[in-house]
């Protein structure tokens, strides 16, 4: 973490999605699909590209910001986090999903007000707790690797929610 923080939060980005889906598919789904491990590639992939980077700088830019652990700068945190950072984050996913499944921009817009609200909102209960104790009490360096053990669970979710067709939609996303 220290010699290469970059990448070992992409790592274990990587892991928490993968392992999310791989749950998912698993255990949350009851289509009786087989186990698809390009879907798992494609959620891996989102963390290793997307959610560990940029997560390492978000993070690192709000500490910057707003240094300390005084109960006003945590709960400025986890607001910040919550109503601008988690609705872009949202953006990013079905996003990407679009883009590696080769989709329109026009299915991404249907997914997007289909499911985004669902997303943002589902988070909350999750992210508000757990932010709550990463900015007070977790150190600004393993910040993402705290939200990373966590997203674990809260990956079932999105993998759920990023596979769910959308109405009108003859195949899975």
């Amino acid at each position: 973490l220290e010699a290469q923080p970059l990448l070992t939060k992409a790592l274990t980005s990587l892991t928490g999605f993968s392992i999310g889906d791989i749950l998912a598919q698993k255990f949350v789904n009851d289509d009786g699909k087989p186990y698809d491990p390009m879907r798992t590639l494609r959620l891996g992939s989102f963390g290793f590209f997307v959610h560990g980077t940029t997560g390492h700088y978000f993070y690192g830019f709000l500490d910057s910001k707003l240094p300390g652990t005084k109960p006003q700068t945590v709960a400025t945190k986890v607001l910040i986090d919550q109503t601008m950072w988690n609705p872009i984050f949202g953006l990013m996913f079905f996003g990407y999903l679009n883009v590696c499944e080769g989709k329109s921009f026009e299915e991404y817009t249907k997914k997007v007000k289909a499911d985004l609200k669902t997303a943002v909102m589902g988070s909350w209960a999750v992210w508000v707790p757990a932010h709550t104790i990463n900015f007070a009490f977790v150190p600004p360096s393993q910040r993402l690797l705290y939200i990373n053990s966590i997203q674990i669970g809260y990956n079932i979710f999105l993998s759920f929610l990023g596979n769910k067709k959308v109405d009108g939609e003859d195949k899975e996303l």
